[in-house]
């Protein structure tokens, strides 16, 4: 059996003083978000707790799907790099960065460059340095998408973009005797505000249904959620987590929690069982279990 830990968003506090010239942009509004709600929402001792607790699992491998940081300053990417060397190594970590890691332009590359080592590819399955990038865990094949990039004020939307589609439809097939686990940040199923879309959702679902996968992993919309894809070979299953920082529910988001997928059988007979533990009365428990199999 192996195991495959999942968070997401842990918008990491605490947050650095910014620079004046450094909200002459998007940030602006984002860091008044951030000192009128979001301080108070996204908690440090929350995602620290949900680490240890993950750690305690000791799963053979852990999926991060973006968000690490909030509106993209140059020191927000170093305390990010601290939080991952403390969650793992990279090769028992994967990540695929959220919109608040490209969030602007002037910082849009810093996430690959601080956080690449998490964010490369098996030199002998591809390129390992573009997405959707492809790391060989066992029975898995883990697929790095960046749905993620710079937007106008008050947007949070995503695009995979047409060449990377391209690729993914020619990876896939190439992966069939392996567990296929696609990590993507923005949500291709569910209902979600126009401005929060992945906006190019509807060719990467036909190709999802077209080759198939056996899970999709995102975060983006703080929530616990599961959809199905119909696919070649059956059901996939399309999984939220909400933000692993988050003190508490709210009207939209849910409480901090991860998911472990126990995965075992071969191509064509795999068994996948998720249990979500996160936060519940003040500490991070068990919350619910079930099969993935369709």
């Amino acid at each position: 059996m192996f195991v495959l830990a999942h968070l997401s968003d842990p918008h990491l506090a605490p947050f650095p003083a910014p620079r004046v010239r450094e909200l002459a942009s998007k940030r602006l509004l984002g860091y008044v978000n951030w000192r009128l709600h979001r301080h108070a929402y996204h908690r440090r001792e929350v995602v620290d707790a949900l680490v240890a607790d993950l750690h305690a699992a000791a799963p053979d491998h852990i999926a991060v799907t973006g968000d690490l940081i909030n509106i993209a300053l140059e020191q927000e990417f170093g305390t990010a790099r601290e939080w991952l060397d403390h969650l793992g190594p990279p090769d028992r970590v994967t990540l695929v960065p959220g919109n608040h890691d490209i969030y602007v332009r002037a910082t849009a590359r810093h996430a690959r460059n601080t956080w690449d080592a998490r964010m490369l590819g098996d030199v002998d399955t591809h390129r390992a340095d573009e997405f959707p990038f492809v790391r060989r865990r066992g029975p898995l094949a883990l697929i790095g998408l960046s749905s993620a990039l710079p937007t106008a004020p008050f947007f949070a939307s995503g695009k995979l973009g047409a060449d990377q589609i391209a690729r993914l439809a020619a990876l896939l097939p190439q992966l069939a005797d392996c567990f296929r686990v696609v990590l993507i940040h923005h949500p291709p199923l569910g209902r979600r505000p126009w401005h929060k879309r992945l906006v190019d959702a509807t060719p990467f679902l036909r190709v999802l249904a077209a080759h198939g996968a056996e899970l999709v992993l995102h975060g983006h919309d703080h929530q616990h959620s599961l959809h199905w894809v119909d696919g070649a070979g059956g059901r996939i299953p399309v999984v939220g987590v909400p933000s692993s920082s988050a003190a508490k529910g709210g009207r939209e988001d849910d409480p901090a929690a991860y998911n472990l997928y126990r995965i075992a059988g071969t191509p064509g007979g795999w068994r996948c069982e998720m249990v979500v533990r996160g936060l519940h009365a003040g500490r991070i428990e068990e919350v619910a279990r079930r099969g993935l199999n369709g």
